[in-house]
C-alpha cells in the first residue's frame, strides 16, 4: 500500500501563515457595555414649537432622551389636513417614538433607530412607521440649555430646550 504524503510548498506556507495571522490580529470581541455618547446631550430634550407653525400644514416637535450613547425619541406630529380617513390620524395628531444609538461627529447628529411602541418595545405592525428612523440632524448652535438642530433632509430647524440633565453611568448591552 502506497502513502499519500502532502506536501505543501514554502511559499504557500507562508500565505497560509499570514491569512491565519491577519485573521487573529482584525477579529476583535465588540464590547457588551454601553458607549459614553457625548457629555453635552446626557439627558432630557424638548421642542415646544417650530417656528411658523402657525402656516405649516404639518409639523413635527420632537423630544429626545440621551442615555450615554443612547437615545429615545417622542415625535409629535401635527397635521391640518386630514391625511386619511383612518383612525391612526386621529384629529390630525398623533405620537410616535423610536429607540437606538447616536453619534456626533463634527456637527452632525447622526441617530440610528427604530420605530417602537410607548414602552420602547420594537414595532413590528400598527399605525404610522415601521422601520428604521433614520434622521440626520446639522448642530446648528449649543449652549448648555439650549440645542438648535436642523434636519438635513428637510432643512427644517429643531429647537430644544434641556429639561432634564443626567450623567451617563454605561450599561451592560443585552
Amino acid at each position: 500500500m502506497r502513502k499519500n504524503n502532502i506536501r505543501i510548498q514554502p511559499a504557500y506556507r507562508i500565505i497560509l501563515f499570514c491569512m491565519l495571522v491577519l485573521i487573529f490580529v482584525s477579529c476583535r470581541k465588540n464590547s457588551d457595555m454601553q458607549g459614553e455618547g457625548e457629555v453635552f446631550l446626557q439627558g432630557s430634550w424638548t421642542a415646544e414649537s417650530v417656528p411658523y407653525q402657525e402656516q405649516l400644514l404639518r409639523f413635527e416637535l420632537i423630544d429626545f432622551k440621551f442615555n450615554c450613547d443612547s437615545v429615545f425619541v417622542k415625535i409629535k406630529t401635527h397635521s391640518a389636513a386630514k391625511m386619511d380617513l383612518d383612525s391612526c390620524y386621529g384629529s390630525g395628531e398623533w405620537v410616535e417614538y423610536a429607540r437606538g444609538t447616536y453619534a456626533v461627529r463634527k456637527d452632525s447628529l447622526i441617530i440610528q433607530a427604530t420605530y417602537t411602541h410607548e414602552n420602547w418595545r420594537q414595532k413590528l405592525s400598527g399605525c404610522h412607521h415601521i422601520g428604521q428612523y433614520l434622521p440626520r440632524f446639522k448642530i446648528v448652535k449649543q449652549t448648555t440649555d439650549s440645542l438648535y438642530l436642523e434636519n438635513r433632509f428637510s432643512h427644517n430647524p429643531v429647537q430644544l430646550r434641556k429639561t432634564k440633565t443626567t450623567r451617563c453611568i454605561p450599561q451592560k448591552v443585552y
